[in-house]
């Protein structure tokens, strides 16, 4: 495993920034934010992993790092968010980090685990559940309503133009109508004050369709999923239809509270990562 700190991985000329604290020698954890946050969003769960001797590698994910801001649908395919993680774990080296993901990340997270089972120790996904559950509840539940958005995020511009409305009023309005606390929306509303910024991070969206044919398939490195009971944007049926797309060791949490599990939640998910590494190796 890598012995020098990194702060930076660079990857088909994108650098993507990165937090890397906790001790050197301590297992590695690599933690994935989601929409509209960035690495910022586990700022209260990393210190209860340090504590808990874990080294923590925070990646400021392509949408969000300054440097890492492509132009055009493709550049958000699948593939392409999971290769730059891939580029952090070989820089930190050979040895199975333990991957944890929220939203978006957590959706990175599954695609990588089913890509690259040999780099990870144990998955941790939060909120998000595995992309096939979450194909099969379209037309279970109210998944279809709850994700209409996503639609509403493929049109050019107007998207854009929302978001940024009124200095980022509605995007704020938003997110405190779903349960994030006031500090972190008004900080994720403002890194989208920003055009490029605001542009690039519905990259992830865009490229939805084109990853259509990339979908997770099952997984059988140790998983940890954890659901919140007022989540507006997923519905219950793909969290609990998540256990069937697993085929190693299997953990499902579930808590009252809202979608934004990393902030509203931080002992919890600490505890569950420290739990999950300290699982029996493979």
């Amino acid at each position: 495993m890598a012995s020098d700190r990194i702060d930076t991985v660079e990857r088909d000329g994108l650098v993507l920034d990165v937090g890397d604290v906790g001790p050197l020698d301590g297992p590695v954890a690599v933690l994935l934010h989601g929409w509209p946050a960035d690495s910022s969003c586990w700022s209260e769960v990393v210190p209860r992993l340090v504590e808990g001797g874990l080294r923590v590698l925070t990646l400021d994910q392509r949408t969000v790092a300054p440097g890492a801001r492509p132009r055009g649908r493709r550049a958000y395919r699948m593939p392409a968010l999971v290769a730059d993680v891939v580029a952090l774990l070989d820089r930190l080296g050979s040895d199975p980090v333990h991957l944890v993901g929220h939203d978006w990340g957590g959706a990175v997270a599954w695609s990588l685990a089913d890509a690259h089972p040999d780099r990870l120790a144990s998955l941790t996904v939060l909120s998000t559940p595995h992309p096939r559950a979450m194909a099969e509840s379209l037309l279970r539940s109210p998944q279809l309503l709850r994700s209409a958005y996503v639609g509403l995020f493929q049109l050019p511009v107007v998207p854009e133009v929302l978001l940024g409305a009124n200095g980022g009023a509605v995007l704020r309005s938003v997110l405190r109508r779903s349960g994030l606390g006031p500090d972190h929306a008004e900080r994720y509303a403002d890194r989208l004050a920003d055009a490029d910024a605001r542009r690039a991070s519905l990259g992830w969206y865009r490229g939805v369709p084109l990853s259509a044919g990339e979908v997770a398939g099952s997984i059988g490195v140790p998983t940890a999923y954890m659901w919140s009971t007022g989540d507006t944007a997923l519905d219950r049926t793909a969290a609990e239809r998540t256990a069937a797309h697993v085929t190693g060791p299997y953990r499902f949490e579930v808590l009252e509270g809202s979608h934004w599990l990393p902030e509203e939640h931080p002992a919890a998910v600490a505890d569950l990562i420290v739990e999950q590494v300290a699982l029996p190796a493979r």
